[in-house]
């Protein structure tokens, strides 16, 4: 086969050496060819277009023990993987509860400080109040 090679900004085609098929005109028999059985299944016309491909031997047919072993086999995978997955699961939500739980105690620590200083500001109110009061009274008094 040749390569196509750029000359002067043009490709070629390249071409294809048709060396290997036979003509009837190449073959030594003068009289019409007679084609077999087993040349008829390989004509171009009886081919696809993909190589032939080669067959694999019958396989005997799994038996009623072997496939329960096989499904066993992949019930039992099946089954591991689950239990795996359902663990990471679990571990995950046992993770966030537990983070939840501390920003729970968190909050609760926040409210009662809050309570806390709620109850001092309402005592500062009360008692200023009270003095400006008594400073009121001094100063009409």
């Amino acid at each position: 086969m040749k390569e196509a090679t750029p000359a002067a900004g043009k490709l070629t085609v390249p071409t294809l050496n048709k060396t290997g098929v036979n003509n009837s005109s190449n073959n030594n028999n003068k009289g019409p060819k007679q084609t077999t059985a087993q040349e008829m299944e390989c004509t171009p016309a009886n081919q696809e277009d993909s190589p032939p491909k080669k067959k694999k031997p019958p396989s005997k047919p799994p038996t009623a023990l072997e496939s329960a072993d096989s499904f066993e086999a992949t019930a039992a995978g099946a089954s591991r993987e689950v239990s795996l997955l359902l663990s990471k699961f679990a571990k995950v939500l046992s993770e966030r509860a537990a983070a939840e739980s501390s920003q729970m105690r968190e909050l609760e620590g926040i409210l009662a400080e809050a309570k806390s200083l709620e109850s001092y500001l309402k005592e500062k109110k009360t008692h200023l109040r009270q003095t400006l009061a008594a400073i009121s009274d001094k100063l009409l008094g």
